[in-house]
């Protein structure tokens, strides 16, 4: 099937490695051109020549500063001469329970995985023509809490309920919204969260008991997803939240 992402063009935020980086390695091998972000001027780099430079553009930046969108969307508008649409990944937060984090690490976290997120989806959704797509990479913590990660439970229904309402508000210029709910995917977070327990490979057998498919995702297996949601192939999904885990969540 022809996506018909042939020269269309998509920011990435946080797209240096993981889930970003593997939509944007799915989105340029069907003709895309991609703008990616995260804070590492280092692994943006690295990440551009992987994709191929004449297919993208890098560009160091942090969410939790209120300059960052309009300085991806005009960056991507300069190289590439158009704006088709936006994936939004942050980082995970600190780990631990919502009583032991502190508030300190609330408020960077909210900035940054939040009021970051919230910031560049209005942002790109503003400027979006017609057919464009928005989506938001969020957690499985959106509809089920995980032990452990206080910050997440709390901030990523939050952004659950945002983006649906974007779509509602964007929806009828024919611009849509998605939340993608990732599960477990071998992610650097993933094996630092593996790590955490003491015993790596016990705590992956566990969650892979968890998981009606048995096993944790590939990356790739992500990102053709996304890779769909962004395109024109999914013409009329929006206000969606779209689990990606295996079969994990228990919710209709």
């Amino acid at each position: 099937m022809d996506l018909g992402l042939a020269d269309r063009v998509y920011v990435l935020t946080g797209a240096s490695r993981g889930l970003g980086l593997a939509t944007a390695e799915c989105l340029v091998a069907d003709g895309a051109r991609v703008l990616i972000s995260s804070r590492d001027a280092g692994t943006v780099a690295d990440a551009v020549q992987r994709l191929g430079p004449d297919r993208a553009h890098g560009v160091p930046a942090d969410l939790a500063d209120p300059a960052t969108p309009g300085g991806l969307v005009a960056a991507a508008r300069d190289r590439f001469g158009r704006l088709d649409g936006a994936l939004i990944s942050v980082g995970g937060p600190p780990r631990g329970t919502a009583a032991q984090v502190t508030d300190e690490q609330w408020r960077d976290s909210f900035e940054s995985v939040f009021l970051g997120a919230v910031r560049m989806a209005r942002t790109v959704a503003a400027q979006l023509p017609a057919g464009g797509a928005v989506g938001l990479v969020l957690s499985s913590s959106a509809r089920s809490p995980i032990p452990g990660l206080g910050i997440s439970n709390g901030l990523r229904p939050g952004l659950a309920g945002v983006a649906k309402d974007l779509a509602d508000e964007y929806g009828p210029r024919g611009v849509r919204v998605v939340s993608l709910l990732p599960g477990r995917v071998l992610t650097d977070r993933n094996r630092e969260l593996f790590a955490a327990s003491g015993d790596p490979e016990r705590a992956r057998a566990e969650a892979e008991a968890a998981i009606p498919l048995r096993r944790v995702a590939e990356p790739a297996e992500f990102g053709r997803v996304a890779a769909f949601v962004l395109s024109p192939a999914a013409s009329y999904l929006t206000g969606l939240t779209i689990p990606v885990d295996g079969g994990a969540l228990r919710t209709l």
